[in-house]
């Protein structure tokens, strides 16, 4: 199974904080993949919300997405287009 991993610029404005974790973790738990993210030294479950407001990510900061699974790839993309919306 593919795991993946990808190193994303939040550029939402609101960085990842309600509205857009919220949409995070809904497209996140469409795939099969196990998805994390990880700020800094703080990993987390990408598909739970509290593990993704925990995180704190700002706009401008560096956030990498881990995705294991048969759709890892896809999951990737969809949450990278989320992230680097300027919003």
């Amino acid at each position: 199974m593919p795991r993946i991993k990808k190193e994303i610029i939040v550029k939402n404005k609101q960085g990842l904080h309600a509205r857009p974790a919220a949409l995070f973790v809904q497209i996140a738990n469409k795939y099969e993949a196990e998805i994390s993210v990880k700020k800094e030294d703080e990993e987390v479950n990408g598909k739970s919300i509290m593990g993704i407001l925990l995180l704190g990510a700002e706009k401008d900061s560096k956030i990498l997405i881990i995705a294991d699974g048969v759709d890892a790839n896809e999951a990737i993309v969809e949450l990278e287009s989320l992230i680097t919306k300027e919003e």
